[in-house]
């Protein structure tokens, strides 16, 4: 009889515990795209913004700045500050297969010295948002040298 009368209370727990599930991989990844989505509309709405040199925002940028500063801003909290960090906590993908907001990290002889954000292509050239360096504004420009390779967020 007590089995019964427990009956109720577990089907409530049931739809209270359906309400709070956790999203589907499909809907999981959708949020994350869109996530990565803002994060790059963010980057773009600070082009003009100034080059300063350990600088995160919101009003001047260095190269790794502009990218933690506009990921977090768009819900990824535990991005990494420095651009050979951020080399490291992306997943590294095959250059074919960017999109808009893959993040682009630059090395020579030293490791990773810079990152920017993937802007997609025009005339056929890779296009990049970045903060580049000193006197320099936050821009889109197009990429200078094949000394680089591609992270995501996805």
């Amino acid at each position: 009889m007590r089995s019964f009368a427990a009956l109720p209370l577990l089907l409530v727990m049931f739809l209270v515990a359906s309400t709070f599930a956790l999203a589907t991989p499909a809907e999981a990844r959708t949020a994350r795209q869109s996530r990565i989505y803002d994060g790059f509309r963010i980057v773009a709405n600070q082009k003009g913004d100034p080059y300063q040199y350990g600088a995160d925002g919101p009003g001047a940028f260095d190269c790794s700045g502009l990218t933690y500063y506009s990921f977090r801003k768009a819900g990824f909290s535990n991005i990494p500050r420095t651009s050979d960090a951020q080399a490291r906590w992306t997943d590294r993908i095959k250059r074919k297969n960017m999109r808009k907001g893959d993040l682009m990290f630059f090395y020579d002889g030293g490791g990773v010295y810079h990152v920017g954000v993937f802007a997609g292509w025009k005339n056929g050239e890779r296009k990049i948002i970045h903060a580049p360096y000193g006197g320099q504004n936050v821009h889109r420009s197009s990429v200078w040298t094949n000394k680089w390779f591609p992270g995501t967020l996805r």
